[in-house]
């Protein structure tokens, strides 16, 4: 009878079946089994019944209770986002006198992190401690993972290093993928490239990747596309085959490059052709973005033409792609097809499509559009619409307006607003809107020296030197540098960053020298005054 329960309950694919299955365990008697107890709670949480099972549990007499249906409800618990209950189950053991196991510690662990309730991690590591467990495999990673969840990344090192690591198997390398996870976590992607580095060979493939594309994503993440790039070339020399979330993270640092590392974008486009995953949606959007910050957005309409599943992820990026080109009459059309489609916006769509109504100057279609949010779309428009709004009316010349929507928003104005509002000044020679304007992104931006230098500039324009100078002053008064310029060149697929007084690139001689020829050239020629093309060569 137990076999044929246990094949009834894998066949449970709805709550009137699972309830049937249970109505038998009772008739039977077996529902104090604790192999049935615990496959009929398994059955419950991959149906999303998880509170039902935990009905059942709470009645079950504490004498009927194994440390395994313990384990069994507390990781159900945990699955369908339901940690503090969890935890109780987990303290509950105490009460049935049994003790927790090296399953029981990572399952509590990972509800501590959902919680973010470091306090019980540390009283669950005490735990650990004195059941012996604190050495075990799986124990130590879920121990690592809290700390680094919980930003204690120095608990976490200290988890890791008084692990004995007494051989090289995939075990041992679990603990390392989750140090190295850790790190990136808390923003280091520097110490889990190091711990990466130093990490036991394995022939487990799958962790050794998840690692590798953990760094990747890690400075991709940190805005040091270089790095990330850099990673995944040399993943790629160590045989290590990328999988699509690979592909997803080095994508990702392509994307921040634009047209810097294009050619290994399209590298990494025919390389998921090759593997087939083409048919990935999310790899997909990366394609589009990756292909619209190069500036190729033909080829991100291509990319965006050939999927047969477009999510609304899809639809928001392509349209964003061409409001990001000018191209705002056809943003505007794919919007218009991406209803007829019945995809339903998201906030993040109408950001793309008042962007796009900006681009195109149709201030009367964006008004539309930001009106149309709540009522027809159920979308409160948050400060990024507002941002939107009023970057296209001070575009088209309403600037009182702009200031007027910027009382009457429910927001605090951020440094987006006043910048719109700054940009539209400029353009329309409002200075008193552009003081403003500065006053207001002074306070939100102090580091930002570029303000301090255009609100001394209005200053001047309008003939008040003295407080240009003091603008000026103020600026030194704070410590706030002016930041140099830099950019970008591409030679021989590799990405030169120059920036304005740096002496450190290795061809600095060579560049200056070619510089003063030019320099002297120019001067025989006449084409420009000697000391205006000086100020060039004063790095």
């Amino acid at each position: 009878m137990r076999e044929r329960l246990g094949y009834l309950l894998k066949r449970c694919s709805n709550l009137k079946q699972v309830a049937t299955a249970h109505g038998s365990m009772v008739r039977t008697a077996l529902d104090h089994d604790k192999l049935l107890l615990g496959q009929f709670i398994e059955t419950c949480s991959s149906l999303g019944l998880s509170a039902y099972a935990h009905s059942v549990f709470a009645v079950t007499p504490q004498h009927h209770r194994h440390t395994y249906v313990f384990n069994t409800m507390i990781k159900a618990l945990t699955l369908s986002n339901s940690a503090f209950e969890a935890l109780l189950v987990y303290k509950s053991m105490g009460r049935a006198e049994l003790q927790p196991d090296c399953y029981s510690f990572p399952f509590a662990l990972k509800a501590v992190v959902d919680l973010r309730a470091l306090s019980l991690g540390t009283q669950i590591h005490s735990q650990t401690i004195r059941t012996g467990l604190d050495s075990n495999i799986h124990v130590v990673s879920a121990l690592i993972q809290m700390y680094s969840s919980c930003d204690c990344i120095l608990d976490a090192q200290k988890v890791f290093d008084d692990m004995p690591l007494t051989s090289v198997s995939s075990d041992d390398v679990v603990v390392w993928c989750a140090m190295i996870a850790g790190y990136v976590k808390v923003g280091d992607p520097d110490n889990a490239m190091d711990l990466l580095d130093r990490m036991p060979q394995t022939r487990t493939h799958g962790t050794v990747l998840v690692s590798w594309t953990s760094v990747i994503a890690g400075y991709a993440q940190m805005g040091r596309p270089n790095e990330s790039i850099a990673v995944f070339r040399r993943m790629w020399l160590k045989n290590v085959e990328a999988d699509e979330i690979a592909m997803l993270a080095v994508l990702s640092a392509c994307a921040q490059l634009g047209a810097m590392h294009v050619q290994l974008g399209e590298c990494i486009h025919g390389y998921i052709l090759k593997r087939g995953f083409d048919r990935m949606a999310p790899l997909k959007n990366a394609l589009m973005e990756m292909y619209s910050n190069s500036g190729n957005i033909s080829n991100a309409l291509q990319v965006f033409e050939n999927m047969t599943h477009r999510t609304v992820v899809s639809w928001t990026t392509i349209i964003s792609a061409l409001a990001f080109h000018g191209l705002g009459t056809q943003a505007l059309d794919m919007f218009s097809r991406m209803e007829i489609a019945q995809i339903k916006p998201n906030d993040i769509t109408f950001i793309a499509v008042l962007c796009a109504c900006t681009h195109v100057g149709l201030l009367d279609l964006g008004h539309y559009y930001f009106n149309a949010m709540p009522y027809k779309y159920g979308i409160q428009p948050g400060i990024q619409h507002y941002g939107c709004m009023v970057d296209l009316l001070g575009r088209a010349g309403y600037l009182a307006e702009a200031v007027e929507l910027v009382r009457q928003m429910p927001f605090q104005p951020n440094e987006a607003i006043w910048g719109s509002l700054l940009s539209a000044s400029n353009i329309h020679g409002d200075a008193e809107l552009g003081e403003l304007a500065l006053l207001n992104l002074i306070e939100l931006e102090p580091w930002n020296s570029g303000n301090y230098a255009l609100l001394s500039n209005i200053f001047a324009s309008t003939g008040r030197w003295d407080k240009s100078v003091m603008a000026r002053k103020l600026m030194r008064k704070k410590g706030v540098r002016k930041t140099p310029g830099w950019s970008y060149v591409q030679v021989s697929n590799e990405a030169h960053e120059f920036i304005a007084g740096d002496t450190s690139h290795p061809r600095f001689e060579m560049i200056h020298d070619m510089l003063f020829n030019m320099s002297e050239q120019i001067k025989i020629s006449h084409c420009i005054p000697v000391n205006e093309f000086d100020e060039l060569l004063d790095f």
